[in-house]
This record gives C-alpha cells, sequence and structure tokens, in this order.
C-alpha cells in the first residue's frame, strides 16, 4: 500500500501562486499515476489533475487548465500541483491520490490527508 502525505497549502491573495507537494512512500511502483482532487465547503469533491508515473502523461480539469500544472518527481516519488493566478473558487482542501488498474479500469483507492487552500480576494 501507498502512503501518501501533502504540504504547501495556505492563505493567498487572488492571482497569487502556491505549490503543492504530495510525497508517496511505500509500494509506490503499483501506481500507475497519480491525482490532484479538491473539495470546497458544501461541495462535492471534484477532479483537478492527474500524471502518469511512467510517460508523464497529464490530464487538467476545464476549471484549472493554463493555470495549474501537475508534474513529479519519479526519484523522489513526489508530485506537485503549481497553481498559478489564483481565483477565491480555487479555495478548497487539495488532496492527493494514487491510482492503480483493476482489471480493465482505474481507481483512486489511496488518498492523503489534505491541505487547505485558501484564496482571498
Amino acid at each position: 500500500q501507498v502512503q501518501l502525505v501533502e504540504s504547501g497549502g495556505g492563505l493567498v491573495q487572488a492571482g497569487g501562486s502556491l505549490r503543492l507537494s504530495c510525497a508517496a512512500s511505500g509500494r509506490t511502483f503499483s501506481s500507475d499515476a497519480m491525482g490532484w482532487f479538491r473539495q470546497a465547503p458544501g461541495k462535492e469533491r471534484e477532479f483537478v489533475a492527474t500524471i502518469r508515473w511512467s510517460g508523464g502523461s497529464t490530464y487538467y480539469a476545464d476549471s484549472v487548465k493554463g493555470r495549474f500544472t501537475i508534474s513529479r518527481n519519479n526519484a523522489k516519488n513526489t508530485v506537485y500541483l503549481q497553481m498559478n493566478s489564483l481565483k477565491p473558487e480555487d479555495t478548497a482542501v487539495y488532496y492527493c491520490a494514487a491510482r492503480y488498474a483493476h482489471g480493465g479500469t482505474y481507481k483512486y483507492d489511496t488518498w492523503g490527508q489534505g491541505t487547505q487552500v485558501t484564496v482571498s480576494s
């Protein structure tokens, strides 16, 4: 199993930047991709971005495309989320998650504890 620890959240003014980190330990070789998700108060958790460990292909939610960048450092088993041009609506708890293959499907099975991002207007 993989353990995930997020860091880098905080309070920032609108238009500012933050970089989140997600350090993975344990059986990281069994995961095929990592994702970032977020959950704002009173809202459902939503997908933000994903990156594959092998090859580094990425995919973003439309709401963050062009502002957020997901990257990884395989040697450090760490995934990052660079967030630029932040907006108040980006305020949420951000979670990283590890994705695994289950037969012909993929599922995010392991989650970190989350890190709070607050964007003031």
